[in-house]
C-alpha cells in the first residue's frame, strides 16, 4: 500500500498548561476527502494549524508520503504541498478575481530592462481554471466583492489546486453559505479529489460532510473518538459522537424527555 499523503501521530499541542491537543492521529490518502468534524472548542482550529505550519506540535511526528517532517513556518508547509483555505478566504474584495488569484505570484514579462505584471497569461490562465471548477466569469477584471460567497471559496480553491497543493485543508467551507452555495463548493470539493490531491473538510455540519466524506474522523476536547469509513457509519451515529450522544441522553432523561 502507498504511504498517505500526510499523516499526523499522537500530536499533542500544549498552550502553557492547557492542553489543547491531547495524542491526536488522522491520516489523508491521495485522492481522499477526510471529513475532520466536531462542536466549538474541539481542537478543530489547533490541529489545522499544526498541520499547516502555524503551530509546533508539542508532541508527535508529522509524515509527508512516508518520511517524518518539521514545519518551522506555514510557508514551509505550503512548499511540501499543504494548502489551507481558512473561512475569512483572505481576498481584497475590491481587487480583481485575477489580481485576488496571483496574489504574490504574479506572472511577470520583461520588457526591457523592466518587468510587468502579464495580464494577457494571468488573465487566460484565471478563466481557465475558474471554468475547470465550474465557475463561469463575466470577466477576470470583474471584482471578487461581487461573487457569491461559494464562488469565492471556489476562487481560494481552485488557486491553491494550481499552485500545487497536495493537501488541501478546508477551514469551515460552508458555514456560512446559503443551499446553492453549499452545494457548489461540495461539488468542487469532488472536482479537487478526483485530481488526486487530499482533502481535508474541517465542519460541523454532518449532512455536508457524508455528502462528499469518504473518511470521518470526530474530534472532542483535544482527543479523537474514533475515525470510520464512509459506510461504517451513519449521519445520527456521526451527529451523537460530536455532540456527546451520551451526555445528551443522561441530559434528556433528567428533563423528562424534552430535547
Amino acid at each position: 500500500m502507498t504511504a498517505p499523503l500526510i499523516e499526523l501521530v499522537d500530536i499533542e499541542k500544549h498552550f502553557g498548561p492547557v492542553i489543547a491537543l491531547n495524542g491526536v492521529s488522522v491520516s489523508v490518502k491521495a485522492g481522499e476527502c477526510h471529513c475532520l468534524l466536531g462542536d466549538n472548542g474541539a481542537g478543530k482550529s489547533t490541529f489545522i494549524k499544526t498541520m499547516s505550519g502555524v503551530h509546533k506540535q508539542t508532541a508527535g511526528k508529522i509524515l509527508m508520503e512516508g518520511k517524518e517532517v518539521n514545519f518551522n513556518s506555514p510557508r514551509a508547509a505550503m512548499e511540501a504541498g499543504i494548502a489551507t483555505v481558512y473561512q475569512d478566504l483572505a481576498m481584497i474584495p475590491l481587487m480583481s478575481v485575477t489580481r485576488n488569484f496571483w496574489m504574490g505570484r504574479e506572472p511577470q514579462k520583461r520588457v526591457g530592462p523592466f518587468k510587468f505584471f502579464d495580464f494577457s497569461e494571468a488573465n487566460e490562465i484565471t478563466m481557465t481554471e475558474m471554468a475547470k471548477m465550474g465557475i463561469r466569469l463575466r470577466s477576470p477584471d470583474q471584482a471578487v466583492g461581487t461573487l457569491s460567497g461559494g464562488e469565492r471559496q471556489t476562487v481560494a480553491i481552485s488557486r491553491a489546486v494550481y499552485f500545487g497543493a497536495k493537501v488541501l485543508i478546508l477551514d469551515e467551507p460552508t458555514s456560512a453559505l446559503g443551499v446553492r452555495q453549499t452545494s457548489n463548493v461540495l461539488a468542487t470539493i469532488d472536482k479537487v479529489r478526483k485530481k488526486g490531491i487530499g482533502v481535508v473538510f474541517i465542519t460541523h455540519n454532518v449532512r455536508h460532510a457524508m455528502a462528499v466524506g469518504d473518511r470521518f474522523t470526530v474530534l472532542n476536547r483535544g482527543k479523537t473518538l474514533g475515525t470510520a469509513e464512509r459506510g461504517e457509519i451513519n449521519a445520527e451515529e456521526l451527529q451523537d459522537l460530536m455532540a456527546g450522544g451520551q451526555e445528551l441522553a443522561e441530559l434528556e432523561g433528567s428533563l423528562g424527555g424534552t430535547i
